[in-house]
């Protein structure tokens, strides 16, 4: 067969198999249109999941009639100009395809007007086929309306899915959209009915958080907000007991753009690596900004990748924000339990109302005295001390502080963590419960502590904290071990020799595709080291960084804190549960363990009220 050029309406059709994959890609690069135009508002409408109809209407600067014509013609864009511009491209859309592409499988028309014409003009366009432009009645924007998409490729057709199916795609990326631009008003119709619509805020509002992922992330969320090396990370995630099945909430948007990206993927899910419990997802929504030139877009059709030219920067640089921002995590930070319209209650209240159920009350002001058991039901253990609270927390730690748990130093007979507010985040012990949990009131409520998990999170985190301070030790091996490599991880290894022997490896490349090892870290001796050593090779590769040494190190040193931690049934005296509630409040990341399970709950009276159906 002869070479000969393609028709352009084919080149056309063959672009849109990369650009338009479903009815969310035209609404995406539409959109994304309509916002590089400055649009502040952008109504979509839907008919039967898009499939029939997609009808984007902005406010933004609109086209020129004279330019229509040539909107709608390959590789024609007002975004750049030359090299220079691609490098640094800062919209949304500029690879000048989308228009084109579209209008070449669907039935479509474009109109505007500019804020200065006396009309508006429009454009059709019936698979590929350039209609007149014409005058046009229409408000200062631009409308761009898709119909029938695919109707003249009927093997694209039949890969769609059905309407329910179609449409949450489309949702789904405006969710995406609404959490980056707050800033604009978005409207949603399908099939005639309004279905969504998204309200003007602040840039990077609570509220749309709140509006886009629901009001119990919005509650668990931590405000991120971190700059250095010419990088800012800023955005939310949540706190790690708020996790999830898949990773439907995750969001991380680059300079504006959403994306994804393996690289920083990693790096969050290196952060969250021992808070979170096995097989879930963290949620996030990150934005990170950085110098345009310092990142490709250019590298996927539908721009959903880039790529970084400082990866290993942008890696660690991810990571370490966001491990500092979890380990401010403590025990007491936030509820974990209880409803959002849950009350506060002084605590002098709450001593009153808990009073009537089962115990007696001495002592008086807002903290409580001693409580001594009516009865003790279903194994409580509860506080019988005669002396009032203060002294109690003063004790020193030779009155009985067995367990590891030195008492905190104390202002006037209180805790120094009470000393400001009269009452400690995780309150004073009450009760211990079938020797596992331990009962506390604080100035909401109930407080439940799993003993055993909360000691573990302290003890861990101690011995990490202290073998920080030693650093990774080499030891040198009896003898030296050969390992058989691929020729890229043996290229790597020689690469980062460095990195290597600061993790405690001295390894030389004694081949195309072979190691020899002649030390490993001291603290895995026991482990085995060739697999660790190849894990290690790969993250290098792919990463740029690795933490296989540091997490191997952390699962010792978990396992360590575990068989120290207090057991199940060890009866724990009144100072020594006390200690326990101090220690988690200025321990870093204690509330969870250190396999990422909840290590406390807190129940406000308001709650509690409604179990016994009080004030009704």
């Amino acid at each position: 067969m002869s070479i000969r050029q393609l028709p352009e309406i084919l080149i056309n059709q063959i672009a849109a198999g990369e650009v338009v994959e479903r009815p969310a890609s035209v609404v995406k690069e539409l959109v994304e249109n309509a916002l590089d135009a400055g649009a502040t508002r952008v109504d979509i409408d839907l008919e039967e999941g898009g499939v029939r109809l997609i009808r984007i209407r902005d406010d933004g600067g609109g086209i020129a009639p004279e330019e229509l014509a040539l909107a709608v013609s390959r590789h024609a864009t007002s975004k750049i100009a030359s090299l220079d511009d691609l490098e640094a491209v800062a919209t949304l859309g500029f690879r000048g395809e989308a228009l084109p592409s579209i209008a070449s499988v669907s039935r479509f028309t474009l109109a505007s007007r500019r804020p200065g014409d006396e009309h508006g003009s429009a454009l059709q366009i019936e698979g590929g086929k350039l209609g007149q432009v014409t005058p046009r009645a229409h408000a200062p924007g631009t409308t761009v309306e898709v119909r029938e998409l695919f109707y003249n490729v009927p093997a694209r057709r039949k890969f769609l899915r059905a309407e329910r199916t179609e449409l949450g795609h489309i949702e789904e990326w405006l969710r995406s959209l609404a959490l980056a631009r707050p800033d604009v008003e978005l409207r949603v119709s399908h099939n005639g009915k309004p279905s969504r619509r998204y309200k003007p805020g602040d840039l990077y509002s609570d509220a749309r958080l709140g509006e886009t992922l629901g009001e119990d992330f919005a509650a668990q969320a931590l405000r991120v907000d971190h700059s250095g090396a010419g990088l800012r990370l800023h955005g939310w995630i949540a706190q790690p007991h708020y996790s999830r099945a898949s990773t439907d909430q995750q969001y991380l948007y680059v300079n504006g753009r959403s994306v994804r990206d393996r690289s920083v993927a990693h790096a969050v899910k290196m952060a969250y690596a021992d808070v979170l419990f096995h097989g879930r997802q963290p949620a996030y929504v990150l934005f990170l900004e950085l110098d345009p030139t310092r990142v490709d877009v250019n590298v996927h059709p539908a721009k959903h990748e880039v790529r970084f030219r400082d990866a290993r920067l942008i890696h660690d640089f991810v990571y370490r924000t966001l491990k500092e921002a979890l380990a401010e995590t403590r025990a007491g930070m936030t509820a974990t339990a209880g409803s959002a319209d849950a009350q506060a209650v002084p605590a002098g209240e709450a001593g009153q109302r808990l009073a009537g159920s089962g115990y007696a009350l001495a002592g008086g002001g807002g903290m409580p005295a001693s409580w001594r058991p009516q009865q003790s039901p279903l194994g409580l253990q509860v506080a019988d001390a005669p002396a009032a609270y203060a002294a109690l927390y003063a004790a020193p730690a030779a009155a009985g502080m067995s367990a590891g748990l030195p008492p905190m130093p104390s202002q006037n007979g209180l805790p120094a963590t009470a000393a400001d507010s009269g009452v400690p985040p995780l309150g004073y012990a009450v009760a211990q419960l079938h020797g596992i949990y331990i009962l506390a009131e604080n100035a909401e409520g109930l407080i439940v502590v799993d003993m055993h998990a909360a000691h573990e999170r302290i003890g861990y985190e101690r011995l990490k904290t202290a073998h920080d301070g030693m650093g990774l030790h080499a030891q040198p091996l009896l003898v030296p071990i050969t390992l058989a490599v691929g020729e890229r991880d043996a290229d790597t290894a020689e690469r980062e020799a460095d990195t290597l022997t600061a993790l405690g490896f001295e390894i030389t490349r004694s081949g195309p595709g072979s190691l020899h090892v002649r030390s490993i870290p001291a603290l895995l001796a026991n482990a085995e080291p060739e697999g660790l050593l190849r894990d290690v090779l790969t993250d290098l590769r792919e990463h740029g960084q690795s933490r296989r040494i540091a997490s191997a190190r952390d699962e010792l040193l978990s396992t360590m804190a575990c068989h120290g931690a207090v057991r199940a049934n060890r009866r724990l005296t009144v100072p020594e549960m006390n200690a326990l509630l101090r220690d988690m409040e200025t321990t870093e990341r204690s509330g969870q363990c250190n396999h990422g399970r909840p290590t406390w709950a807190r129940f406000s009276l308001a709650e509690i009220d409604r179990w016994f159906l009080r004030g009704r």
